[in-house]
């Protein structure tokens, strides 16, 4: 007797004419996604603003990036249900201020959520420019007005105008494979490698 050779069981929607298997697929879970992400190097930002009060806010933050020159716009993912992200969106400014190598010390205390707002700014110098909080002695910092803010899962893309900026001299912080590390040269290139 022949054996009947099943097709394995799929899961998920029909294909029909129009399935797209980029889109109607269901991907792979958060913890795969995790082990992807972790993969990307970054550097360390501190995204800071004050709330209704007036009292500072601020949290670590690694997904940052350029979005345009003209206009000068930045991109922030803020974690959705934030302290900080909720004073962003109530003041309608922020700062990013890019972490030196010698101020991980800052980043484990913005990133500490047992810490409160006040206690993450204890002991941390900030100066004010235009009225946000910037973390003093920074790789470069910049201050910017909100332009839009849209939630994406678990996280708020923060998109903002920049509006003054800073860049100084030094190594950046960087977070990569969850955990920091300092930037290294690479030794020069030899011929033929």
């Amino acid at each position: 007797m022949a054996e009947l050779a099943l097709a394995p069981r799929r899961t998920g929607p029909p294909r029909t004419a129009d399935w797209d298997p980029l889109r109607d697929e269901p991907g792979p879970d958060a913890l795969r996604c995790l082990g992807l992400y972790t993969r990307l190097a970054a550097g360390v930002t501190v995204v800071t603003a004050l709330d209704a009060g007036g009292r500072p806010a601020g949290l670590t933050v690694s997904a940052l990036t350029s979005v345009s020159a003209r206009p000068p716009l930045l991109l922030a993912c803020l974690r959705g249900g934030s302290q900080t992200l909720t004073a962003v969106r109530q003041h309608g400014a922020f700062a990013v201020s890019f972490l030196t190598e010698r101020q991980r010390s800052v980043a484990e205390r913005f990133a500490d959520p047992a810490l409160s707002p006040a206690a993450r700014f204890r002991g941390v110098p900030v100066r004010h420019v235009l009225g946000v909080p910037v973390v003093s002695d920074a790789l470069a910092w910049a201050v910017c007005v909100v332009e839009d803010v849209r939630r994406y899962g678990d996280h708020d893309a923060v998109v903002g105008r920049v509006r003054a900026v800073e860049a100084g001299e030094g190594r950046p912080l960087l977070w990569h494979g969850r955990a920091f590390h300092t930037l290294t040269p690479l030794p020069p290139q030899t011929e033929g490698s």
